[in-house]
C-alpha cells in the first residue's frame, strides 16, 4: 500500500516464511518499483522487522537495487499497514461470519484501485431481491449457501433481503412467506373472487387470450437433492411467457427496457400469427420490470389488457406452481456445459409438454383461487 492506493493483494494459507516473502516481492514489488521510476516518481520500500523480512530479504533488495527505508524495532504504532490491519480486524469482529463475500471484497478492491471514493454500493438491490424471491418461491428449502453461490453476495446481505425486504422466516428448514395482514388476506380473496367471476370459474371463452408471464433461474446444474453441492453456474432471470397451449415465447435477462422493446413486441407478433384478432390479457406478478412506468405505458399503447395480481401470492402464479417446478424436476441431476445448453434443454422441456398438461395447469389455477377464498386468504400448503 502507498499514499496513492493499494497494489496487488496476496492471500496465503498458513505462515509467511522467507521463501514465500521473496516470491511475493519478485512478483509484485519489482513491477511497482519499475513503474514508479519510469514515470519519474521516487520510490522507497518500507517493511517492519518480522523474521521473514530480514537477512535474505534485505540481501535480495540490495541485489535488485530496491531502496529500503530503515525501520525502528518494536514500533508497530509507526507502521501504516498496521493501522489497515487494525481496521480490517474491527470489521471482521463486527460482522463475524456475515462479513462480505470474497468476491465482494475483490470488487471493492478493484473500485478502490480505480480511484473510487466513498462507501461501496449495497448488494441489497431490487434485482437481487427479485432473484432471491424467485429462488425461495421455486424451492422453499433453498439454503443460505445456495443463495450465496448463485448471487455472490454476503450472508449479511442475504439476511437483509430475506427478512427485511421479503419478510420470510424459516420454519422446519422451509422458507415460509411473511405473515399476511388481514388487509393482504382480504386483497387475495377479492382478487380470486373477481377473477373467478370474470372468467366464469375457468369456463370463459376468453381464457385462451390469457398470457401468463414470469421469470426463473436456470442452473447449469440442477441439484438432485439437498446433500449435493451448490449449482456451479446460474443464468439470472430468464423469462418465459406462455399461453394456455404452452407456447414458449422468449428468454433473456429481464429489465423494463428489454421487456418493452424486445420481449413483448416478439410476443405480440407470435400470438398474432396464431390469431390475428387476438386481444391479449396479460397476467404477471409485481416485480419491478413488470410494474415500471415504462411497461405500463407500453401495454396501454398496445391495447394489452392487464390481469392484475395480488401481492405476496406466488401460489397463484401458474408458472410458479406448475411450469418451473415441473420442468426443473425433469432436468434435476443433469449437468450442462454452457448456459446456452441449459436454456435450450429448459426450452425443449417446455415445448415437449402436451396440451392437456397446460389445460390441467389452468384448471388448477382456478381451483387454487377457490381454495384461497375458502381459507380466507391464508397461504395453503402446496405452493
Amino acid at each position: 500500500m502507498a499514499s496513492k492506493g493499494v497494489g496487488k493483494l496476496h492471500f496465503i494459507d498458513g505462515n509467511v516464511d522467507t521463501n514465500k516473502y521473496l516470491a511475493i516481492l519478485e512478483e509484485s514489488l519489482l513491477p511497482v518499483m519499475e513503474e514508479c521510476l519510469t514515470s519519474g516518481q521516487d520510490f522507497v520500500f518500507q517493511q517492519d522487522g518480522a523474521a521473514c523480512h530480514t537477512k535474505k530479504a534485505i540481501k535480495w533488495m540490495e541485489e535488485n537495487n530496491v531502496p529500503l527505508l530503515k525501520w525502528v524495532s518494536s514500533s508497530p504504532d509507526l507502521s501504516p499497514i498496521e493501522t489497515l490491519w487494525h481496521e480490517m480486524k474491527k470489521l471482521l469482529s463486527v460482522f463475524g461470519n456475515g462479513a462480505p463475500h470474497q468476491s465482494t471484497i475483490s470488487r471493492w478492491y478493484g473500485e478502490l484501485k480505480r480511484g473510487r471514493v466513498g462507501a461501496p454500493k449495497t448488494a441489497v438491490t431490487q434485482e437481487n431481491v427479485d432473484v432471491v424471491r424467485k429462488l425461495i418461491i421455486e424451492d422453499r428449502h433453498v439454503t443460505y449457501r445456495e443463495i450465496e453461490a448463485s448471487l455472490k453476495i454476503s450472508k449479511t446481505s442475504i439476511q437483509k433481503i430475506l427478512h427485511e425486504e421479503l419478510g420470510v422466516r424459516k420454519l422446519v428448514f422451509r422458507w415460509i412467506p411473511h405473515l399476511l395482514t388481514e388487509e393482504q388476506k382480504a386483497a387475495r380473496v377479492n382478487w380470486c373472487q373477481k377473477t373467478l367471476d370474470r372468467f366464469n370459474s375457468g369456463n370463459s371463452k376468453n381464457l385462451s387470450s390469457i398470457v401468463s408471464g414470469d421469470e426463473s433461474l436456470i442452473y447449469c446444474y440442477e441439484l438432485g437433492n439437498k446433500r449435493q453441492s451448490a449449482p456451479t453456474k446460474v443464468i439470472r432471470s430468464r423469462s418465459i411467457l406462455k399461453r394456455k397451449d404452452g407456447r414458449d415465447i422468449c428468454q433473456t435477462t429481464v429489465t423494463a427496457d428489454w421487456y418493452t422493446t424486445i420481449c413483448f413486441p416478439k410476443v405480440i407478433t407470435e400470438l398474432q400469427k396464431i390469431n390475428p384478432e387476438i386481444r391479449i390479457i396479460l397476467h404477471q406478478d409485481n416485480e419491478s420490470s413488470h410494474t415500471a412506468q415504462r411497461t405500463g405505458q407500453y401495454l396501454t399503447e398496445e391495447n394489452v389488457k392487464l390481469l392484475d395480481h395480488p401481492p405476496y401470492s406466488p401460489n397463484l402464479i401458474p408458472n410458479d406452481f406448475f411450469t418451473f417446478p415441473k420442468i426443473k424436476n425433469r432436468l434435476r441431476g443433469q449437468r450442462f456445459q454452457s448456459p446456452d445448453e441449459a436454456v435450450d434443454a429448459f426450452k425443449d422441456s417446455v415445448m415437449d409438454l402436451p396440451a392437456n398438461e397446460w389445460n390441467k395447469c389452468f384448471e388448477n389455477w382456478f381451483e387454487r383461487m377457490q381454495m384461497c377464498i375458502h381459507l380466507r386468504g391464508e397461504y395453503f400448503e402446496k405452493q
